[in-house]
């Protein structure tokens, strides 16, 4: 698949918003971390991806936001062999928007082993 993001994005005006970091646990958890409340996750990549741009859409919500809003997304993934399942979830989640992308393996993510996904993000709006 070509173009799957672009290489840059000029944006000019509008209200910026961070997204922290989101995986496919419930976004109001316990601290120090109860791992029985990360029990239903799906655990694969698919239900994952899923679950963490329900949760994305969640922030985006709250500021009155879309996915067409989101200029740039970092995407943390623990087995890149999965990037496909998570590319075909989130096109079904952006459409025709395409974010400046990065994508990176990495061991393990804080939230709960089981976790394979983190995405944060950035959108405009106004």
């Amino acid at each position: 698949m070509m173009g799957v993001y672009p290489p840059a994005i000029k944006v000019t005006g509008g209200t910026t918003v961070y997204l922290a970091g989101v995986t496919a646990a419930p976004v109001y958890h316990s601290h120090p971390h109860v791992p029985e409340e990360f029990a239903d996750m799906p655990d694969d990549m698919e239900g994952q991806a899923r679950a963490v741009l329900d949760n994305l859409k969640k922030g985006l919500d709250a500021v009155g936001a879309t996915f067409d809003d989101i200029v740039v997304a970092d995407r943390f993934l623990t087995d890149m062999e999965q990037q496909d399942d998570l590319n075909k979830v989130w096109a079904e989640y952006f459409g025709d928007a395409k974010p400046a992308t990065t994508t990176v393996q990495i061991v393990r993510l804080a939230t709960d082993p089981r976790c394979l996904l983190e995405v944060n993000a950035t959108a405009v709006i106004d």
